[in-house]
């Protein structure tokens, strides 16, 4: 009998050991022609983006597109860094920034499937000060008064950036810059303060916000926010949950907030546009657009930044998009339900003022109308972006992942972004 249990114990474990295989498999590559897209279009388009280093604009560039879930172009330019000349990879890990408000809206996600969470109910009963949130309201003489918000936030309106919460002095400041200027947080980089996030998102309801909840789209803490909210509602830190809900699952095995020593020497280097054009390496320390405190044992390691902390590569930010575009499961894994992602990568704006022929959903921007944007793409297609001039979309209609990764900032005066999307649409040929 102990046998005949041993023997069904190891039949198990090799069923076990044969599904991890299956599911950590890598995504497929293929020929452009196999799936409907120009072999020379997209050589063409290499070209194009090459350009961008070969004239020294950018110091290098990871490409990543999928048409019908395979691998139809994926190429590293340049360098990681410019001073030891060490060449761009495919591997190369990339400061994603905003790029991991999706991944953090998807863990929202997974909490309201189960029941854990409602992202209807307020904000306020998961962190009470905010409960007695206010808005900062122009006096006519220069200065402000405060109001009670109209009414409470709710963690939608953090998934859609309608919450009225800015990012402090960074971006389009509200009227508080005195008081956000005082509480040391400002800009999106937080990965470096000395408390838990949910500590954090506490301490910020005590400053008036930019705007009332619902009545304009304002880009700031909102995911930061919500990371602390999985926080509380699961006891554990939003490192950990993301860890086992998302990248583990996805095999985003080089996903990190804080990246171990040894896969360091794989980080791109940031750098800054100078005014003449040049780049020069961006300043060490915890601010923005710098090189920041990402490596395992250079920050407390204690708050886990949602709005802009992960970093990622271009292969593992491609599983997490396919899972998407694939209505929420990335082959036999499960994240989501496809109603959820529906439901995540619809305008949720409704007559909120955002840009031309676009609207917002649950961690993505979406496109309404194609026309009125005046880009190529498709209604329905969803992305977004990070600070570092990274970018991402994907198009359902033509079943379509993009990610582009390089490493500076910020990145003004450049049309790589106009050029790659071109350049793709103009390879789609069935």
């Amino acid at each position: 009998m102990r046998a005949i249990r041993f023997s069904q114990a190891l039949v198990l474990s090799l069923l076990l050991s044969l599904t991890q295989f299956v599911l950590a498999a890598e995504l497929s590559s293929t020929r452009p022609s196999r799936v409907g897209m120009s072999d020379e279009r997209l050589e063409n388009l290499d070209a194009v983006m090459k350009s961008y280093v070969d004239s020294g604009q950018i110091a290098g560039q990871v490409i990543m597109l999928l048409r019908h879930g395979r691998v139809v172009y994926s190429t590293a330019n340049g360098v990681r860094n410019i001073a030891d000349n060490t060449p761009m990879t495919e591997d190369s890990m990339f400061r994603i920034a905003s790029q991991t408000k999706a991944i953090v809206s998807t863990g929202i996600m997974i909490l309201h499937e189960r029941g854990e969470l409602n992202i209807a109910a307020p904000l306020s009963n998961f962190i009470p000060e905010w409960a007695d949130a206010t808005v900062a309201v122009a006096d006519g003489r220069g200065g402000y008064t405060t109001e009670p918000v109209s009414r409470a936030i709710t963690l939608r309106d953090l998934l859609s950036h309608t919450s009225g919460i800015g990012y402090g002095m960074f971006g389009a400041p509200g009227l508080a810059i005195e008081e956000w200027e005082e509480s040391g947080l400002q800009g999106w980089y937080l990965v470096d303060q000395t408390v838990p996030i949910h500590e954090t998102a506490a301490r910020m309801a005590a400053i008036p916000m930019n705007a009332h909840p619902g009545e304009q789209w304002i880009y700031g803490y909102n995911t930061d926010i919500l990371g602390a909210v999985i926080e509380v509602v699961t006891g554990d830190s939003l490192g950990a949950f993301i860890q086992q809900e998302i990248l583990d699952p996805l095999d985003m095995h080089d996903t990190h907030f804080f990246v171990p020593p040894e896969k360091a020497e794989r980080m791109a280097t940031v750098y800054w546009i100078e005014d003449d054009g040049s780049l020069s390496e961006g300043p060490t320390g915890a601010g923005m657009y710098t090189q920041g405190q990402y490596v395992q044992g250079q920050s407390p390691q204690v708050s886990y930044s949602g709005g802009a902390g992960l970093v990622s590569t271009a292969r593992d930010y491609a599983r997490f998009l396919q899972m998407m575009l694939d209505g929420g499961a990335l082959g036999d894994t499960r994240i989501l339900s496809p109603k959820t992602v529906e439901l995540m990568t619809s305008n949720h704006l409704r007559d909120i003022p955002y840009q031309d022929g676009m609207g917002f959903g649950l961690g993505f921007s979406v496109v309404t109308d194609l026309g009125a944007r005046g880009t190529l793409g498709s209604e329905g297609e969803f992305g977004w972006g990070g600070a570092y001039h990274s970018t991402y979309w994907v198009d359902p209609a033509e079943d379509l992942v993009v990610v582009y990764l390089t490493q500076f900032g910020p990145g003004v005066g450049l049309d790589d972004y106009s050029k790659l999307r071109a350049g793709i649409y103009a390879a789609i040929v069935e």
